[in-house]
């Protein structure tokens, strides 16, 4: 399964640097990077999180392709 992520679509509409969602969410930057750039699954807890920054739902960023 691929994990697929809006995250810097979001970002972008917001204005928002990685540093920025970065700090809004607690994590480092990097972390932010490896989300944007599929390397990385997010727990639970932080989807939830950026959702919430953005104003949608989990769904709305995340997305599980089949391989």
């Amino acid at each position: 399964m691929t994990l697929l992520t809006k995250i810097r679509e979001y970002r972008e509409k917001f204005s928002m640097t990685q540093n920025d969602l970065a700090k809004l969410v607690g994590v480092r930057r990097e972390t932010i990077v490896h989300l944007e750039n599929g390397k990385y699954n997010p727990s639970l807890k932080l989807a939830i999180d950026i959702a919430k920054v953005f104003g949608c739902t989990v769904e709305d960023i995340f997305e599980f392709m089949e391989d």
